[in-house]
């Protein structure tokens, strides 16, 4: 099998919680040696968030943290130390990459401003992120993923508009945000082998997840409207939305994504589909409310397996909706986790790399590790340090 695609690339990882190690995650699995340093005084908060292995809250048992930072070396260091931020000064020099997510300001007051990184190390990369990015008028502001939504236009968008608004689930830009941080640093790669110039990356993670707005954002800079809340409907697919079936608690989605597919649907719905109110894109929106009930009416008859089974038939767009449990089992992701032993918890489920190449394949080689499980092998192997001087750093604090 060929060699990962980016073998030989080394990155410093300081980043923490979700969005940073999340998004370096992907340059680990396919090849890219990568030292994830975290703290033993200030623990990383990922490892205070659940699920924990055996149920109990211990940092030491996080399943999010191995998840993470699957594929990564792992070193404790003390930042705090001078000797510390020693070990961190000697890691850029060896590094291609240094990545961080702490609030701006932090880096330079540990005397870790790019300036300062780049008389270390001419050719490095540096990447931040933050909520709002390094600079500007919300610079400082104070938040994460779930702040984030808000401040990006998502929880007003989001919700029914008879309802408070909403917002989607979770820490949201964290998990939006670290497609863009990866790509941003193979691009940076590239023109650095190219050129041989590094550069500084400054992602705010708020501004990347408006990508995911730009309908509701062009729309508004055309015409000066300001889509509403819809609740599952569409502003284009008309019908589109999620229905009730005979199970308990079952439910199905379904959408028709052109007009064409109407009828099909209307067929398989019957008499109380052929009004001649729906038989317009027009129409049905403007009925919508009225359509939605015919569907519901015909899809409660129905398990919702089967309403999907009917649908996709005929090329109509529909789901049965399943919950996380059950997704899990779905044929389609039988590979999604890997079970790999950690040093620490056992045996315990790790992502699989979500994106598939035909010849050079990621995989999960190693869950994430415990706190400091790899500092001997990074202090000896990687900057060729001996006993004495390890022990120095021990008595200082540099290794907490």
């Amino acid at each position: 099998m060929a060699p990962l695609p980016l073998a030989g690339v080394k990155v410093l990882d300081l980043t923490w919680v979700v969005v940073g190690p999340a998004a370096i995650r992907v340059l680990a699995d396919f090849g890219a040696t990568v030292i994830h340093v975290e703290s033993g005084i200030k623990v990383d908060t990922a490892r205070t968030v659940s699920p924990y292995k055996g149920g109990k809250p211990d940092p030491a048992m996080s399943v999010l943290s191995a998840n993470m930072n699957a594929n990564k070396l792992g070193m404790q260091l003390n930042l705090s130390t001078e000797e510390g931020r020693g070990v961190v000064r000697r890691l850029v020099a060896w590094a291609d990459v240094v990545t961080e997510s702490f609030t701006p300001g932090t880096m330079p007051a540990w005397g870790f401003d790019y300036e300062s990184l780049k008389k270390i190390n001419p050719g490095i990369i540096m990447m931040s992120t933050c909520l709002c990015g390094a600079t500007g008028p919300l610079a400082e502001f104070a938040g994460f993923g779930n702040l984030g939504a808000a401040l990006g236009g998502f929880v007003d968008y989001w919700g029914w508009p008879d309802r408070s608004p909403a917002g989607p689930a979770g820490a949201y830009t964290d998990y939006v945000a670290p497609r863009f941080i990866a790509s941003s640093i193979l691009a940076a790669l590239e023109h650095r082998r190219r050129t041989g110039e590094g550069q500084r990356i400054d992602l705010s993670q708020a501004e990347a997840a408006m990508h995911f707005l730009s309908p509701a954002i062009l729309r508004y800079g055309v015409d000066g409207v300001a889509l509403p809340r819809a609740g599952n409907a569409d502003p284009v697919m008309c019908p589109h939305g999620v229905f009730p079936c005979k199970g308990e608690e079952e439910w199905v989605a379904i959408a028709c994504q052109s007009p064409a597919l109407w009828p099909r649907l209307a067929a398989l719905i019957g008499e109380e589909a052929t009004n001649p109110r729906f038989d317009t894109l027009l129409g049905r929106r403007r009925h919508s409310a009225e359509l939605d009930a015919v569907i519901a009416a015909w899809t409660s008859q129905l398990e919702d397996d089967e309403v999907e089974r009917l649908c996709q038939e005929r090329g109509i767009a529909a789901h049965a909706l399943t919950t996380s449990v059950e997704a899990l089992a779905e044929p389609n992701l039988k590979d999604h986790f890997a079970w790999v032993q950690q040093s620490v918890m056992g045996s315990i489920p790790v992502e699989s790399p979500r994106i598939r190449l035909s010849r050079t394949p990621g995989s999960v080689r190693r869950p994430g590790p415990a706190l400091g499980e790899d500092n001997d092998h990074v202090l000896r192997e990687i900057l060729g340090m001996g006993d004495e001087e390890i022990a120095n750093l021990a008595i200082a604090g540099a290794l907490e």
